[in-house]
This record gives structure tokens, sequence and C-alpha cells, in this order.
């Protein structure tokens, strides 16, 4: 009958340290089951699982291996019965949630533990993906972002989110779920909204200010997001009061376009690592056309001004790119690249963006308004554009490009 048995070692790292283990181990005609190992601030911290068909002295082997390699050795005797909860536990689903802040205040992990544990979730690893905090007790350079890994029964994500998002409100701090699986390192496309996402600002808002009709397009506005008129109605009623705008005045905006912050890092990364990128708007092909040729994305899909004569006509050409069509186009590019649609991205902050959010395999809320964040699966407010690598997976040591 197999015997299985835990393993810890603890102590100060040191080189051949889990050769000496491992030698220990196939003398007592150890099987090994499962291992887990990390060192931080220099001090080794190692778990592993085995099985023994024959009877030997596995504990003197270890009390004497740990004497020569300075690690303290324990030996715990593990029952069938937590073998099988094990097993049963590791073949449940896992959840990724992401804490995401300019700092993380360490009160946020006894509310991450109290909330993991009332949803019957077993907190398996934790890590660190951004980069180490300065000496000085600045701030992180990219921000300071920990992912939790959670195993437990079938839970309810939605209301599980739905209490993340109160708890980081009260914290300033992000935080993220989303369910693990073989997509989340192969993600492709990354889709995102241009106004208030790409840049910040909503350009028919300055487009109107330099027209001098900006009060009068801030009231249709209004009235959209009173429901008094859908998208399609209020756009076109704010682009009437453009007639007459010198096309001049779009060349100087489109020079001056303020960038979010994060925006540039993020595509340097995305275009290194493979990502097809797409603008997909509901503002306008000259702004986007600005940003593709300043920041390499591969495609662009948004309104076309209508111009005659040097001058705004006050219409755009058809169809209008609304909510309904930005999902439709998420979906094309997908099925056109020959990628699932659990690996692409969709990025947004308004309600307009919801339907595209929802289809993508990650859609993530930006610099949202509440309803938005509420009703999008992530969501991030705390950092700049660039924090889309942490919810995706990677370390800020992924990124670092070697010196030359």
């Amino acid at each position: 009958m197999t015997r299985r048995v835990l393993i810890r070692a603890t102590g100060v790292a040191r080189p051949g340290q889990l050769a000496g283990l491992g030698k220990a181990l196939a003398a007592s005609g150890a099987r090994l089951l499962d291992i887990n190992q990390s060192v931080t601030f220099g001090i080794l911290s190692l778990e592993a699982l085995v099985g023994l068909a024959r009877e030997s002295d596995l504990e003197g082997a270890l009390a004497a291996t740990g004497d020569a390699l300075g690690l303290d050795i324990q030996a715990i005797q593990v029952s069938a019965e937590d073998y099988q909860r094990w097993s049963v536990q590791a073949s449940q689903p896992r959840l990724i949630l992401t804490l995401l802040a300019p700092h993380l205040p360490a009160g946020i992990l006894a509310e991450v533990g109290a909330l993991t544990a009332e949803h019957g979730l077993t907190v398996e690893l934790i890590h660190r993906l951004s980069g180490r905090e300065p000496l000085d007790g600045g701030m992180p350079e990219h921000g300071a972002c920990v992912e939790c890994w959670l195993r437990g029964e079938e839970v309810d994500l939605d209301a599980l989110r739905e209490k993340a998002l109160a708890l980081g409100a009260m914290h300033g701090v992000d935080i993220a779920l989303q369910e693990d699986s073989i997509w989340r390192r192969h993600r492709r496309l990354v889709c995102f909204d241009m106004d208030s996402t790409l840049i910040q600002t909503e350009v028919i808002d300055e487009l109107a200010r330099r027209h001098g009709v900006g009060d009068e397009v801030a009231a249709v506005t209004e009235r959209a997001m009173r429901g008094e008129l859908d998208f399609q109605q209020s756009f076109r009623e704010r682009m009437a009061k453009l007639r007459g705008l010198d096309e001049s005045v779009l060349a100087e905006i489109a020079e001056s376009l303020p960038l979010m912050d994060g925006l540039e890092r993020l595509m340097r990364h995305l275009k290194r690592l493979g990502y097809r990128t797409a603008i997909l708007s509901g503002g306008f092909t000259y702004f986007a056309r600005h940003l593709q040729e300043r920041l390499g994305f591969d495609e662009i899909h948004a309104n076309e001004l209508l111009i005659e004569d040097g001058r705004v006509t006050g219409e755009v050409r058809e169809p209008i790119l609304d909510a309904d069509r930005k999902a439709e186009l998420l979906h094309e590019i997908a099925r056109r690249e020959g990628l699932a649609m659990e690996q692409t991205i969709a990025v947004g902050d308004g309600a307009n963006d919801l339907k595209m959010l929802a289809a993508a395999g990650l859609g993530i809320a930006f610099r949202a308004k509440p309803l938005v964040r509420a009703q999008a699966r992530q969501s991030i407010s705390t950092l700049g554009l660039d924090a889309v690598l942490y919810l995706i997976g990677y370390r800020q040591g992924d990124l670092e490009e070697p010196p030359r």
C-alpha cells in the first residue's frame, strides 16, 4: 500500500539544496506526486508530496539531509482522505484574482482573504507581477500588481465580482476576477475604443468647443444620457451642429491629441509580442488614422466625416459605427484572423462599448463610469492603460528588454 508523505523544507537558500533533497528521496524509493518551491528575500520554501511503495526510513534520511543542507525539513503523513480531498480540489476550476493600484495597502489582503473564504475559495498561490518598489519609498514605476490563484467548488462569479468591485472601491484598488483557461496566455487580438480610452478627451466635444457650439452639443449628450435619445439619434444631432467647421481645425486637434497614460508602453509591448491591434470607435476616422500612423495600430474602424470645400458638412458616411457594429467588427476581425473569441481583448470606457466588452474573451472597462464598471467583467481605474498587460498575466520582468 502506498504511503503518502508531505515534505516541507525551509531555510536560507543556497545552491545544491534541491539536488541533495532529490537524492535523499530517490534513495528512499519515493515517487514524486507534486512539488512547489519559492525563494523570498533569500529564504527557501519547498513542499513536495511523495508516495512510498516500500518501507524506508525516509524521516531519518531527511533529518540527515536537512543538517547537511542547512534546511529545516518536516515529513508529514498524508491520510487517504486528505489525499482524495487534495485530488478533488486540484481538479476544480481555477480563478485568477488580480489586485492593481499605485500601491497596495496591506489591509487589502485580509479583506480579500475573507471574501474568498466566504465563497469557499482556497488561495493556492500569490505572486507579484509588478516590479520592486523603489528604495526611497516612492511608487512602483508601473503601479503595484499582485495575482492570486484561487480554487474551489462552483462559485457565483457575478456575486463575487460585485463584492470585489465594492471592496476595491473602498480601498482605491482594482480587483479583477477571471476564469483561468488555456486561452489566457494565448490572446492575440486587442480592440480599443478611442475617445477617453486611447486619448484623454472626447473629440466631438473639442470640435464643438472650437466651433462655438460646445454647450449645445453638451445638451444633446445630456439628453442621450437621460435616455431620451439613442446613440444614433444623439450622434446625428451633435454632428449637425458641427456643420461649417473649417477642416484646418481637425488637423490642429489631431496634432495635439492627449494620449492616455500608459498607451505608448502598452502598444510597444503588444506589437513586440505579436498581438494584432485595432481601433473600434464611435468617433472619427480622421483622428483614428492619426493614432494609427503614430502608434502602429493594425487597423481602424470609425465614422468618416464628410467634408466639402474644406468644411465639415455635419454628416458622416453611413452606416454609423455604434455599439452593435463594434461587437460585430470584433467578431469579424477574429474570424478573418482565424482566432477564437476567447483570444480577443476589448477595452473601452462607455455604455457604447458594453456589447464589445461582453463579446470579447477579456473585456476591460477602462476608467469608466460606475454603471459601465458594474456591467463589465473586468475594470481598471487606478492605473494607466498599460495595466492591461497585468490582466493578460505578464510580469514586469517579462517585458523588460535586455540591454543591447
